[in-house]
């Protein structure tokens, strides 16, 4: 088969998906793709997010962080471990930071679980392995996924070290307990991931995951914000507290931080 005609069913296959999912989700999705400002729209030169790993430690904060998002986000929830699909979920701090314990960090740290999610890495593998551009970076540096013209080859999934996107094996609508009819519902065969809430950031809102943490635990226990503006919550805490990132010897300049 030629270039030409491969990439003639791509797009055709793409399509068709597309098609299936109907006008509601086209809209749904134009809106947090959207590039130019709306109105209260949220626009930053390189969101980030910050977690402080003591503030998060009860895992009444931690299951409250994963519920919003779920609720929010239309996730299905699937108990089997093959087909569950996470967006925002606990992980315990060794296998989160693998390189950064060592047997002289204090045991409160090292028996922490810890909330992991997408890094929206400045410089993300998922990308650049996407066949279709299904997977993309924005300019303010959230990393998005676009169902649409996902054809399900699970490349993404590979090259991410972060183990932060989900496959649809299965039809995930059965196991929505409460559809959100604003959010569009994914289908079967397609990757998908934490977007930072860009959704909400359209509409002048701030994080799910971050409004839920800080209503639990207290101001500061999730911190969202621009890092480039020097002056934002996220600037200053990043200037005041001691954070590390997931990973950092891979290159990939993760915008996720951990206060510790």
């Amino acid at each position: 088969m030629d270039d030409g005609r491969r990439n003639f069913l791509k797009v055709a296959g793409a399509s068709a998906v597309g098609a299936a999912w109907g006008i509601p989700v086209v809209s749904a999705l134009a809106k947090a793709i959207k590039s130019e400002p709306l109105p209260g729209n949220l626009v930053g030169k390189r969101w980030a997010l910050a977690v402080d790993i003591n503030k998060c430690r009860r895992p009444e904060v931690r299951r409250a962080c994963s519920d919003a998002c779920r609720r929010l986000h239309n996730i299905p929830e699937i108990e089997r471990p093959h087909s569950e699909i996470e967006w925002i979920w606990s992980e315990g701090f060794e296998n989160a930071f693998p390189n950064q314990a060592n047997e002289h960090s204090r045991a409160s740290l090292k028996e922490s679980d810890v909330l992991v999610m997408c890094n929206h890495c400045d410089r993300p593998p998922c990308v650049r392995v996407c066949p279709t551009q299904a997977t993309f970076k924005r300019a303010d540096g959230i990393v998005m996924m676009d169902q649409h013209r996902c054809i399900g080859c699970r490349y993404c999934i590979a090259a991410c070290p972060y183990g932060a996107r989900s496959f649809n094996w299965e039809d995930p609508a059965p196991h929505i307990k409460q559809l959100n009819p604003d959010y569009p519902h994914r289908t079967r065969g397609v990757v998908e991931k934490c977007t930072l809430c860009a959704e909400r950031l359209a509409e002048g809102l701030g994080l799910a995951c971050v409004e839920a943490a800080n209503r639990i635990a207290g101001p500061g226990a999730m911190i969202f914000g621009d890092l480039g503006d020097p002056n934002s919550a996220i600037s200053l805490a990043l200037r005041e507290k001691t954070t590390i990132r997931r990973k950092p010897s891979l290159g990939t300049s993760p915008s996720v931080f951990y206060v510790v």
